[in-house]
């Protein structure tokens, strides 16, 4: 035992042992006037084993700036001194008898040599930098080494390299989430889990060669088949997402659009390589999904960039289905084909037109600037995107929300193990049917607020229409321009807006409104707040920690791999260097503005209720 005064003496030693060096240091270094009892030791200290032994060593050597040589190292005893030659700091520990910690048997605290004068430290190893970075890896993976190697020199005055910093993020990563090697493994438990946890739900994995190596992943939660299948309108949207991580590969995804138009992801797909195989495969499975929860399938629309593979896998899994152009993708096709600003503008025009003499009207007038943009629509047929003609119900929906979703989790997944990577989207996913189911819960309207603020637009401008009642269900409505034809049993009005939208416009309004019925209640059930609370009724349940999984199993329910088997990584791996960052512009995602057109002059850029021509 050590007296009370020998022990005090101990404890101050480290505080003292650089004399004038300490004040140098505090000049040059950032951050130096370190809290020294952090990094005290003291005669009879403990540690539990010897390897954070060695990391507490190492801590004080890089905060107290002095290289440390390791004498001896093993599994009863661990000698340390200064690596500067005469200098006397020295510590031995030793392993306590019948237990596994070990403490401090000798310490030689005074340091007689000037220290590490540069900012580059030899205990400053790959493993350190895990170590310190740790924390905030955890609350930010896209936390980049530029930012660690600053962030390391502000708070520590160490210098480390790029590929250090690189590395030790790596190493934290795979600490917290795993490696992407282990992601692979826990495969099928995982999607056993998930069919486990959420009954009803879809879950597979399909390795590929004598290897098993990992080809694909198909996911469809039961809280989002049956919010699609009764709730939502029949529409879906595809799209895929390049992965930059260790094994690249894409995420492919079908997504529905909700009530309130917002984004209603169906089925996610991850797959080793896009290509035509994958996308026929993904959409099997998707009309697999469909086919054993509905009794009647819904004719589909479907919207997407309409690439040769999606377009191949479309027509062969569901060739009822209207398949449509991605309106920006279209969009920007001409843009860039033309850059002309007066063409794009009239391009909209047409693109919005509801009939084909309007369309055709349009076409002609661009004709004139360019006799260029035949060719281009004979490219782009206007049967797969025009409101005039496409055949496909949208809904007032001409665009690819999911483009920005599988963008973004591309973005904030592509470092996780693939497990990881799926949690992620999983927790997102819960987190946006809790949100909405509680939003939904609150809404006392007969719509939704998007739908609801249509309709009263509609019946603001109904009152600038003249109405002769033709019979009970039919209508006249009459302007200085044009007459309309509104069938209210049918829900048809000869402008092509109620029908094409599924929203009385204001022809429509301006008779319901005559015959005293509530416009609100003829608008498309899809609408309404009773269908978006269907659509979030269900719940997407938590998934255990893997710690708890069963580690075999006798296989899984529809396909894929078998509990038990071992999924190696696919065969593709990231390139060296860093890899190519495609910029999407954050207009790109917005939906493009809709272009207003007078009812009563025709003139674009305003209503006919904000006309002043006279009548």
């Amino acid at each position: 035992m050590l007296a009370k005064g020998e022990a005090y003496q101990a404890s101050k030693v480290v505080s003292h042992h650089f004399g004038g060096f300490m004040a140098d240091l505090a000049l040059t270094v950032p951050d130096a006037p370190l809290a020294l009892s952090e990094h005290a030791l003291a005669i009879g200290q403990e540690f539990p084993n010897v390897e954070t032994c060695r990391r507490k060593l190492k801590d004080i050597a890089i905060a107290l700036h002095f290289d440390l040589r390791i004498v001896k190292s093993d599994r009863s005893r661990f000698i340390a001194k200064c690596s500067k030659e005469g200098c006397p700091w020295r510590v031995h520990v030793a392993k306590c008898p019948g237990v596994p910690t070990f403490s401090i048997r000798t310490l030689h605290g005074e340091h007689t040599c000037e220290g590490v004068h540069n900012l580059h430290h030899q205990q400053a190893s790959v493993g350190w930098v895990a170590r310190s970075v740790e924390a905030r890896i955890r609350d930010n993976p896209q936390y980049k080494p530029k930012e660690i190697l600053e962030a390391i020199r502000d708070q520590h005055g160490v210098a480390v390299s790029y590929m250090q910093a690189w590395r030790g993020k790596e190493r934290s990563m795979a600490a917290l989430h795993g490696t992407f090697e282990e992601g692979f493994l826990l495969l099928p438990a995982y999607c056993e889990q998930i069919r486990k946890t959420n009954p009803g739900s879809i879950a597979s994995v399909f390795a590929t060669g004598q290897e098993n190596c990992f080809q694909r992943l198909f996911i469809s939660y039961r809280a989002s088949i049956y919010g699609f299948v009764n709730a939502c309108r029949p529409l879906l949207e595809l799209d895929r997402a390049h992965l930059k991580g260790k094994y690249l590969g894409t995420i492919l995804c079908a997504a529905a659009v909700d009530a309130d138009d917002a984004l209603f992801p169906l089925a996610i797909a991850t797959v080793d390589v896009e290509n035509d195989e994958n996308w026929m495969w993904f959409m099997s499975e998707l009309r697999k999904l469909l086919g054993v929860n509905t009794d009647n399938m819904p004719r589909l629309t479907i919207l997407s960039e309409r690439h040769k593979s999606i377009v191949e896998a479309v027509e062969t899994h569901f060739p009822s289905a209207f398949h449509g152009f991605c309106l920006r993708f279209v969009s920007e096709n001409f843009r860039d084909t033309f850059k002309n600003t007066k063409l794009v503008n009239i391009f909209w025009n047409a693109v919005y037109a509801l009939t084909a003499a309007e369309f055709e009207s349009k076409i002609t007038e661009m004709v004139e600037i360019s006799q260029d943009v035949m060719p281009w629509f004979q490219h782009f047929s206007p049967q797969l995107w025009a409101v005039a003609y496409f055949d496909g119900m949208r809904y007032g929906h001409f665009t690819l929300g999911v483009t920005e979703l599988l963008y973004n989790w591309a973005l904030e997944c592509h470092e996780l193990p693939i497990v990881q990577m799926t949690e992620h989207i999983r927790h997102q996913l819960t987190s946006w049917f809790n949100n909405r189911r509680d939003i939904g819960m609150s809404w006392t309207s007969i719509l939704v607020p998007s739908a609801e603020k249509r309709i009263l637009e509609a019946i603001a401008d109904a009152h600038c229409y003249q109405v002769l009642r033709a019979n009970e269900v039919e209508f006249e409505i009459v302007s200085t321009e044009r007459t309309n034809i509104v069938d209210i049993r049918s829900r048809v009005c000869s402008c092509r807006r109620w029908q094409l939208y599924g929203l009385p416009c204001a022809h429509a309004a301006a008779a319901l409104i005559s015959c005293g019925q509530n416009a609100h209640l003829f608008a498309e059930p899809c609408f309404t707040v009773a269908s978006y609370r269907e659509t979030y009724s269900e719940m997407i349940n938590p998934i255990p920690d893997k710690s708890l999984w069963r580690e075999l199993g006798e296989g899984t329910e529809g396909g894929g791999a078998k509990v038990d088997i071992t999924i190696r990584p696919p065969k593709t791996r990231r390139p060296p260097g860093r890899p190519k960052k495609k910029v999407l512009r954050v207009e790109n995602f917005k939906r493009p503005k809709r272009v207003v057109q007078c009812g009563r002059c025709h003139l674009l850029g305003h209503s006919q209720k904000k006309c002043t021509k006279p009548i």
